[in-house]
């Protein structure tokens, strides 16, 4: 798993970077001043956002992980993507 972040203090605070490290995650940092090198992740998050957290209105950090979980499942094995012919990442990165 790789963890991409950009350069602000919340995502470099020795906190967060040891939690990463610790988990053996690999981090991913961008360099200053490439907003649209991390476009891809934002239009993400801007999705899950929009799709998902809006409209569930979650009350837990329990219910978050789940609608996560269950969000990150759809986008990756059940939704149909144009930019690869209508066919779903899964089947890419499985095939």
């Amino acid at each position: 798993m790789i963890f991409n972040i950009v350069q602000g203090t919340q995502f470099t605070s020795d906190r967060l970077t040891e939690t990463i490290i610790d988990n053996k995650i690999l981090m991913s940092m961008d360099s200053r001043g490439r907003a649209l090198d991390n476009i891809f992740i934002e239009r993400f998050w801007r999705s899950f956002k929009y799709e998902d957290i809006d409209i569930r209105d979650y009350s837990t950090i329990f219910e978050l992980r789940e609608g996560m979980k269950n969000y990150f499942y759809f986008i990756n094995y059940l939704r149909p993507h144009l930019s690869l012919n209508y066919a779903v990442p899964a089947e890419i990165y499985y095939n």
